[in-house]
């Protein structure tokens, strides 16, 4: 199974989901339980600017709930095939 976490609202999620039509579900996590638990929230800097904000971090979790392997730095042109080729065991170590 494979889901999106991001604090924004439903609403919001559902039309983004629909802008790029994903094949996954995104949890709206707006009390930010879950990029907390994960440590995916904190200060982020942009142009300058400081703000408080969700790091771009994938996590691998198999079917017993371990974190199989975790990607920090997320691009997202890239990525989807690094996580496929792991998820196929073609993944690099």
């Amino acid at each position: 199974m494979l889901l999106g976490v991001s604090c924004d609202p439903v609403a919001k999620h559902d039309k983004f989901v629909a802008k790029y039509g994903l094949p996954f579900s995104l949890l709206a996590d707006e009390d930010k339980t879950i990029v907390n638990a994960y440590g995916v929230w904190g200060r982020k800097k942009f142009m300058g600017r400081e703000y408080d904000g969700i790091y771009r971090v994938t996590f691998l979790i198999n079917p017993k709930g371990k974190i199989q392997k975790i990607w920090p730095k997320v691009k997202p042109e890239e990525h989807a095939s690094e996580v496929l080729g792991e998820v196929l065991g073609n993944g690099e170590e």
